[in-house]
């Protein structure tokens, strides 16, 4: 079963995660280039190249799970003033984008160093950057700063016309299901659907949208699932298939401390057949902060997807 799974960086590579164990499934990963912050926003204003950290991830997460040259991609530099938060693979990938003369190019070198279980496809080579428009009228240009406004969005596009990477749309023409997230709604999976040609090659193919666990502050504030899947299908073009969500309650000292920093739980529906939850809920400790998160369990997500892909194509 060919499946292509579209979005950006930890939602996605959490979904391959759990996708890469099942035997039956071949997964292509299209993954979007206009990530702004942190060392990807760094190398793509000082050295001109696409942001590779969602790229990595994902690289990364259909890697084997024990291998050493995972480990050195995701390796971050805590230390010094012109490395420290830069993650190594970045570099390498930024490296090769030069080496080579195209970003996706890198993507395929590090692919093939990993071995990895699957493809990592970059949705576009061309330099792009989101522009939304708030509920003010104000346009505000850059993932970063459409994020700390903290303000509702009416509408996103692209600073200048998108093409896709040829392999992206030869992918879709030859998959079973496209999956979409799970992941940022505004900043990881719409994007892709604005480069052109992409949702065009997308129409007719069963189509999976994934739900987050929680509203994101600055992009999803608010919304309900109903309003996740309105605004997927404005810009999808068409109606999804089937929306998988979380059936889990999550634990309440944790949406606590989620409320307060302004994120909500994201409820399964009822009455729409088109919605199908699974309980896939697992809380971790962010090494970051040291405070126990909620995450997507990946096997989980990835068993449930596998099952509702297969009943889409009749398997």
């Amino acid at each position: 079963m060919k499946i292509v799974a579209l979005g950006g960086g930890t939602g996605l590579s959490t979904l391959l995660r759990g996708l890469k164990l099942f035997s039956d499934v071949d997964v292509t990963a299209v993954v979007t280039v206009t990530d702004e912050g942190g060392s990807s926003g760094i190398i793509r204003e000082e050295l001109g190249v696409l942001p590779p950290g969602d790229v990595r991830n994902n690289i990364v997460a259909l890697a084997e799970n024990e291998s050493l040259m995972a480990q050195i991609m995701n390796y971050r530099f805590n230390e010094g003033q012109t490395f420290k938060n830069h993650s190594l693979g970045n570099l390498i990938i930024a490296a090769l984008t030069k080496i080579t003369g195209s970003f996706a190019m890198a993507v395929e070198k590090v692919s093939d160093t990993l071995a990895v279980k699957g493809t990592v496809l970059p949705v576009t080579e061309d330099t792009i950057r989101l522009v939304a428009t708030m509920e003010s009228g104000e346009e505000v240009m850059g993932e970063t700063q459409i994020v700390k406004r903290r303000s509702k969005i009416v509408d996103l596009h692209l600073d200048s016309v998108a093409h896709p990477f040829p392999k992206v749309i030869e992918a879709i023409s030859k998959c079973d299901v496209i999956v979409l997230g799970p992941g940022s709604l505004y900043t990881s999976i719409i994007p892709n659907l604005m480069v052109n040609g992409v949702k065009e090659a997308m129409k007719g193919k069963p189509t999976i949208l994934i739900a987050n666990l929680m509203t994101q502050p600055g992009e999803t504030n608010g919304f309900s699932l109903k309003d996740h899947i309105i605004t997927v299908e404005r810009y999808l073009g068409y109606s999804l298939d089937r929306v998988i969500s979380n059936s889990e309650i999550i634990p309440y000292d944790i949406l606590q401390r989620y409320n307060v920093e302004g994120s909500e739980q994201v409820l399964t529906m009822v009455g729409d057949e088109k919605v199908v939850s699974f309980p896939m809920v697992k809380s971790e400790v962010d090494p970051n902060d040291g405070k126990e998160k909620v995450r997507h369990d990946p096997i989980k997500l990835a068993a449930s997807v596998r099952k509702i892909a297969k009943e889409l194509i009749g398997d």
